[in-house]
């Protein structure tokens, strides 16, 4: 999976599928894209990631507290 770094504009490479979707990790580990080079992994804030397209990431994803909201 890759997602866009909005810092920079590079694509960044997801190491570690299950920590997009965990909402109590603030990290994921992912491998960034930028030049002719593979970087080696390391650890982005969700906050400053979005889909390639722009997206943001959808908020169940991020907010340790996303199911009390949505159940009230």
């Amino acid at each position: 999976m890759f997602l866009k770094h909005e810092p920079t504009g590079d694509l960044v490479e997801v190491i570690d599928l299950p920590d997009v979707i965990n909402q109590h990790s603030p990290t994921i580990r992912a491998r960034s894209h930028s030049g002719d080079i593979i970087q080696r992994p390391e650890n982005f804030l969700k906050s400053e990631l979005v889909f390639p397209s722009g997206e943001p990431l959808p908020e169940c994803w991020s907010n340790n507290n996303y199911v009390q909201h949505a159940a009230a």
